[in-house]
């Protein structure tokens, strides 16, 4: 798709959720979408790979909780893998502090180059677990915990919960299953510090729901969670 093109397509889907593109972010979005296809070929980052796709599927998702940040929020986007969501947030609100935190060595050597090729600031990849990570004077320092795609409620609660302030909130963005998983997760919310605020439905397009999931947190997460590495996902919060 040539940048033209890429431009119609972009401006286009943006104006469906009332977000205006400056020529800068365009060609920004643009040498993304480029830099994921080509590293793609070398290392397994999306499973979409066509860029209308890449267009709906990873940016416009993505930009559907822009509504839900302030201003200079700090932000941690935990298991971001190809920067999903906190590339696409940051590019189009260059105020954020954004941490993107991946387990993935592989992942974090992508996420710099187009940290550098996008000329963006104030934005780190951090290559750990997000159960280890948080103990690096990183509790409770954030106004928002963001992730997308990674684990069940109950699990992904005790990776995110921990880094948020109280008073700040959880940004879970779920598929069609978001209902069922927050029955699953009453018991997690509630020990994490937690409370749920809302659950916003958006279709992306026929065959893509997305639910947004936001927790607010209420109280601090009790200094036991995160469990050890492994455990939140063998032995979920029940």
């Amino acid at each position: 798709m040539d940048l033209i093109n890429f431009e119609n397509k972009i401006k286009e889907e943006c104006s469906n959720i009332n977000i205006t593109l400056s020529n800068e972010q365009i060609q920004q979005f643009y040498t993304y979408m480029q830099e994921l296809i080509k590293w793609n070929s070398k290392i397994n980052l999306t499973a979409i790979t066509e860029p209308d796709e890449i267009i709906k599927k990873h940016f416009i998702d993505c930009l559907s909780i822009t509504k839900y940040l302030n201003n200079n929020d700090n932000i941690i986007d935990v298991g971001t893998g190809a920067g999903f969501p906190g590339i696409p947030i940051k590019i189009v609100n260059n105020t954020l502090n954004i941490t993107l935190l991946d387990s993935l060595n592989k992942r974090i050597n992508f996420l710099n180059e187009i940290i550098n090729k996008l000329n963006l600031k104030n934005i780190e990849a951090a290559h750990s677990r997000a159960e280890e990570y948080v103990v690096k004077d990183k509790r409770e320092s954030y106004d928002v915990a963001v992730s997308r795609a990674v684990a069940e409620l109950p699990t992904l609660l005790e990776y995110l919960m921990p880094y948020v302030k109280v008073n700040g909130i959880c940004i879970c963005m779920k598929g069609p299953k978001a209902l069922e998983e927050i029955e699953k997760s009453k018991k997690a919310i509630e020990i994490l510090g937690g409370k749920l605020e809302k659950i916003e439905n958006i279709k992306i397009e026929e065959d893509m729901e997305r639910n947004i999931i936001i927790i607010k947190k209420i109280k601090n997460t009790p200094k036991a969670y995160p469990r050890k590495p492994g455990k939140p996902s063998k032995n979920p919060i029940k």
